[in-house]
């Protein structure tokens, strides 16, 4: 990428004709910017989104030094004699200025593939004018065989009835299933690549939760305090849920050797990408899962029969994958995520089988703790052609248990370490899907790690291994419950998260500053019960302060003034209920009532405290 970066008191610029067939549609009208830093830009063969997010990175730090914030990128293709296609520039500078927009820079984009007329007045300083050529460092990779196998498998698809049939996708009708068509149409085409900014990422900038890190590897997130607390949250849901289930936690390493015999054997059997680093005269990956950590203990491990089912389990803060830049997409699809991971253990294949059914449960049920259900998920099951002529009946029974037809994947032989493997996906505003909980069948790793039991005869078995995340990364289930926030408002429905999960979960409004002290009154005497409260005293009308209650997303708001004092009946906003002004319908409760609804409400789930002061006036604003 080349770049022509100058600092200028103005241009003025106008389209003037189509150079190309695919130019931007836009007006053909002057546009003027004044006190700017104007980036003539070529992209070239071989740059990718990352190169664009690279030189937007150099500039962010140009502009602070000379202290300014206002930039136009400008397409320029004199710049150089080996340009990219119109489509892939035309991708990298739209991501350019989203990714610009996102740190915080005013930014501006001149239309792409028009001739333009142009003036310009450069400032005088040394630093005005620069020529830059942006090019990424080769990184070493490793890709495994099987993300290689992967890329050149050929599937069947087939779409699978609660009567257990199977009906190849281009002939099943779709009618009243219009989700399972779309998941359909994404698994079989395999575009993983995004072109515009999914809703979830706005919603979780604007509601102060998680943004992306500009300092570190795209891919990786800075988690505001109120992200933080609904993070720990699910953590702790799932961990208290698979612990319930049988669950033995342990904390392993999160980085492992890469000429290890074993670990490198089964990284070539796992389809994904991995960061390297180099440590002496050695080279070390990053886990992309708990499960090498889980398999060495188990290796040293005494396992009798009658121990079996045997669970183990980690939540692993973080994983690491290295996904294709332009596939990176909010919480969908990053690079350092928090999976909650399970093994079990097992005899046989009958016991495998008696034990994912337990499983496929407990995913039903973390994910419903989340506020997601089964109407805001597909099944996908796949597995060998072997495994299927021998389980016909396990797999139609797992289709009833979900009870929607699910889509079905063939392999005419076995790619991977597992014979079968399930996902429940969710499919987001952009007709994208993201496995969220999942479960698999292992053939393979009990005898590449050594892992045996004894059978009641005294002698050594190898089992088989499922492998469990019951929710999937946590990121991607807080993406789920936004992208579903945003479809509820679609539907004229408010947006919320659930009870349990939302960082304030009542707020007080005293209606003038003289009802201040009781508000602060109401607000303490809330938090004695174990709910998240806070009180706005900040100098502004009530309105407003309603306003941006609802904006957040409050649950309940409760207004304080005079009536409220003479009656002990509180005026409570129940964001559940639509009809009044400005959101949620006015209820008149007694606290003690309220409390008693909002401790029902969120009964059987864990609870932590907000770190951020309990009066408005003294919160700094994260973000916007």
């Amino acid at each position: 990428m080349k770049i022509l970066q100058l600092h200028s008191d103005f241009i003025e610029y106008q389209p003037i004709e189509r150079e190309i067939a695919s130019a931007e549609e836009c007006e053909r009208k002057p546009c003027r910017l004044e006190e700017l830093v104007v980036l003539f830009v070529s992209v070239e063969k071989g740059d990718t989104i990352q190169t664009g997010r690279k030189a937007i990175d150099d500039v962010k730090v140009f502009l602070n030094r000379i202290k300014a914030n206002r930039i136009l990128i400008y397409p320029y293709a004199h710049l150089s004699g080996d340009l990219a296609s119109s489509y892939e520039a035309l991708e990298i500078l739209k991501d350019m200025e989203s990714y610009a927009k996102g740190l915080g820079i005013e930014t501006y984009r001149a239309p792409f593939g028009w001739c333009k007329a142009f003036t310009i007045s450069v400032k005088g300083h040394p630093l005005a004018e620069q020529f830059r050529s942006i090019q990424l460092r080769e990184e070493k990779e490793v890709v495994s065989e099987a993300l290689k196998a992967e890329e050149k498998i050929r599937s069947d698809w087939y779409i699978m009835d609660l009567d257990g049939r199977l009906i190849p996708v281009e002939d099943y009708d779709f009618t009243n299933h219009e989700n399972l068509r779309k998941f359909a149409h994404y698994e079989i085409s395999k575009m993983r690549a995004v072109q515009q900014t999914p809703p979830h990422v706005n919603l979780m900038r604007r509601l102060e939760l998680v943004d992306y890190e500009p300092a570190s590897d795209p891919g990786n997130f800075r988690w505001y305090p109120k992200g933080r607390l609904i993070k720990s949250l699910m953590e702790q849901f799932v961990t208290e849920k698979v612990i319930a289930y049988g669950g033995m936690e342990v904390e392993t390493p999160i980085m492992y050797d890469l000429e290890h015999p074993a670990l490198a054997s089964y990284l070539h059997r796992f389809p994904a990408r991995q960061y390297i680093l180099r440590s002496d005269d050695k080279e070390f990956f990053l886990r992309f899962s708990a499960c090498f950590g889980q398999f060495l203990i188990l290796r040293g491990t005494q396992i009798s029969y009658r121990q079996l089912p045997l669970r183990i389990y980690e939540l692993t803060r973080y994983s690491f994958r290295r996904e294709k830049s332009g596939e990176l997409s909010g919480l969908r699809r990053l690079r350092a995520f928090t999976m909650p991971d399970v093994h079990a253990i097992c005899a046989d294949l009958e016991q495998a089988k008696e034990e994912m059914l337990r499983r496929f449960q407990l995913s039903i049920e973390t994910l419903e703790g989340f506020g997601l259900n089964r109407e805001d998920y597909e099944l996908v099951i796949r597995f060998t052609k072997d495994f299927y002529e021998e389980n016909k009946g396990f797999i139609a029974l797992l289709v009833r248990k979900f009870g929607k037809p699910a889509l079905i994947e063939v392999w005419n032989k076995q790619f991977f370490y597992f014979v079968l493997k399930w996902e429940f996906n969710f499919i987001d505003n952009l007709d994208k899907a993201s496995a969220l909980s999942t479960d698999q069948i292992d053939t393979e790793n009990a005898g590449r790690y050594g892992i045996c039991y004894i059978d009641e005869k005294g002698e050594r078995r190898v089992p088989l291994i499922l492998h469990c995340s019951p929710s999937g990364a946590i990121e991607r289930d807080l993406y789920a419950m936004l992208e579903k926030a945003y479809m509820d408002q679609k539907r004229g429905k408010p947006p919320m998260l659930p009870l349990w999960l939302s960082p304030t979960q009542v707020r007080v409004i005293p209606v003038a500053d003289r009802f201040f002290q009781e508000a602060e009154k109401i607000a303490k005497e809330i938090s004695k019960h174990n709910i998240r409260v806070d009180w706005d005293d900040r100098p502004m009308t009530m309105q407003k302060k309603i306003r941006e209650a609802e904006m957040e997303w409050i649950p309940y708001i409760i207004v304080v003034g005079q009536r409220e004092l003479e009656s002990g009946v509180l005026s409570v906003r129940d964001r559940r209920i639509s009809g009044a002004e400005m959101g949620g319908e006015i209820r008149r409760m007694h606290l003690k009532d309220l409390i008693s609804e909002i401790k029902e409400r969120v009964r059987d789930k864990p609870f932590k405290p907000l770190s951020l002061p309990m009066r408005l006036s003294r919160r700094p604003r994260f973000y916007g």
